[in-house]
């Protein structure tokens, strides 16, 4: 398995065609959940051939983004498929992160513990200081692309409901983030209740 070799392409590939409309999926946005499973691989004590699964899956995760924006995932099997026999990938190893990529469909429902590390990866801004910030690039990021426009407060109504019915899912992920996402929560209902 040559990581750094399909992390070079990931990395290259983002920065030469994100289109200008990519607001929320952004270089920044792959990197951040590649750190971020690096941590939880860590915290978790996940082997490292497996941790190099679970963060290759990470880089993969959003690069169908340049081909699909409504059915990404798909997309990015397509591209993890495509690349990753010329970074020394077997068949298996391939197989494996293409799984873990398509559980990062919403809503997630991981079955599987290293599923569970990349979606708590994935979602680690909900229960971060820069979640309001993420949440409108992601709102402005959507309008962009012509997902729909809506209403700040129809806007604010989703992420409770979002943030509601979302879980964290290994123990670490719960222990760094969960109390600052119930602290977000809070504070989006009171706005929602402003509004």
């Amino acid at each position: 398995m040559n990581f750094q070799g399909a992390e070079k392409y990931i990395v290259s590939r983002l920065k030469k065609e994100l289109p200008n409309s990519m607001f929320y999926h952004t270089l920044e946005h792959t990197l951040d959940v590649q750190k971020v499973t690096k941590q939880l691989i860590k915290k978790e004590k996940i082997d490292p051939q497996t941790g190099l699964i679970i963060e290759t899956a990470a880089l993969f995760h959003d690069i169908g983004m340049l081909i699909n924006y409504k059915e990404h995932e798909l997309a990015s099997v397509e591209v993890a498929r495509n690349s990753l026999p010329h970074y020394s990938y077997s068949t298996k190893e391939i197989t494996e992160i293409c799984d873990l990529i398509m559980v990062t469909c919403l809503p997630q429902r991981p079955e599987t513990y290293t599923g569970q590390i990349l979606c708590d990866a994935d979602m680690d801004n909900l229960g971060r200081d820069d979640f309001f910030i993420q949440s409108f690039r992601l709102k402005l990021e959507l309008e962009m692309n012509g997902i729909g426009t809506t209403t700040i407060k129809k806007w604010l109504a989703k992420l409770v409901q979002f943030l509601e019915e979302h879980t964290f899912y290994t123990a670490s992920a719960i222990e760094l983030r969960q109390a600052k996402k119930m602290q977000n929560l809070s504070e989006l209902r009171e706005i929602v209740i402003l509004y």
